[in-house]
């Protein structure tokens, strides 16, 4: 990997930085399965607690859901946005830390971009170049591939970026992908995702964004499209921020200008190979405002 790219990844963004918590995500497993599988003790998704202790939960691998107790928030993205936020929640609840034997009742129930920036801390930490990405995944659901987030880690023995996705339990279940060692081929990347739409390949209606709107097709992709270039660039904002020229659009007010969809063409294009372009990738994010230029909820 060149040099740049390699100290790149072990940079940390203000969702990575592990704070007082280097010296505790370094004493964790370094393995992406061990530590996968760990990390699935302490954290819910909201989808798997509203199921409860059915699909993905029937053999309790999650625990018996419904002790839960009924006065605590059915997700908690909006509290632990940073990973020492979530490290510091999970040993607020039980003391002992990361435990495989975590009570229900003392896990966060949290999304994929949240287990996603905990691992990317977790290895940075431990001085392996890690990213956070941000597409879709088409493993979860015949006919549709869901908006996810997964992480990639650098394998210095095979000389690859390690592909895998530690936001649950799925050995076991009907999912079609090695879960520790994802195929790129098996994962829709935003970028290849954009372009198919864009050229015409595909309409894109199988790409859906879980706002509970419908979204899909270039409004559910341009969105992860700029939340993965953040992501590539050590800023993995969350599903709250937006770049502020997109804002009418993602929520189907308009639609986008010639510009905006030129400039979006631009990132896809570079973004199909994240390495090659590295380069290009920094100067664009260092030179081209309107991607950094976000709104919030309170912005």
């Amino acid at each position: 990997m060149d040099a740049q790219i390699f100290s790149h990844y072990l940079e940390t963004g203000p969702f990575t930085y592990p704070g007082l918590y280097r010296d505790y995500f370094r004493s964790l497993p370094d393995d992406p399965k061990e530590l996968g599988d760990l990390i699935s003790h302490q954290i819910i998704h909201r989808v798997t607690l509203q199921e409860g202790n059915k699909n993905a939960n029937a053999d309790l691998r999650y625990g018996d859901l419904t002790r839960w107790p009924w006065y605590r928030a059915p997700c908690e993205d909006d509290i632990y946005l940073t990973a020492p936020a979530i490290a510091a929640g999970l040993f607020r609840l039980d003391e002992r830390g990361f435990v495989p034997d975590r009570a229900v009742e003392h896990k966060l129930v949290l999304t994929c971009r949240f287990v996603s920036v905990l691992v990317s801390s977790i290895y940075k930490a431990k001085g392996v170049p890690c990213r956070s990405r941000a597409g879709f995944a088409p493993y979860f659901r015949p006919g549709a591939s869901m908006d996810h987030w997964i992480n990639q880690v650098w394998v210095e023995q095979e000389q690859r970026w390690r592909t895998f996705d530690a936001d649950g339990f799925y050995e076991g279940l009907p999912v079609p992908v090695t879960q520790y060692d994802v195929q790129p081929v098996e994962f829709d990347w935003a970028a290849d995702a954009w372009l198919a739409i864009r050229q015409g390949e595909t309409d894109g209606r199988q790409f859906a964004y879980a706002d509970g709107l419908g979204t899909n097709s270039l409004r559910a992709v341009g969105r992860y499209l700029v939340y993965d270039f953040h992501a590539l660039m050590n800023n993995e904002i969350s599903y709250v921020f937006q770049p502020r020229f997109m804002e009418a659009f993602l929520l189907g007010r308009a639609e986008l200008s010639i510009e905006g969809l030129q400039l979006l063409d631009r990132l896809a294009r570079l973004m199909t190979a994240p390495d090659k372009n590295f380069p290009a990738l920094v100067e664009l994010w260092e030179t081209e405002p309107r991607l950094r230029d976000l709104t919030s909820p309170l912005v």
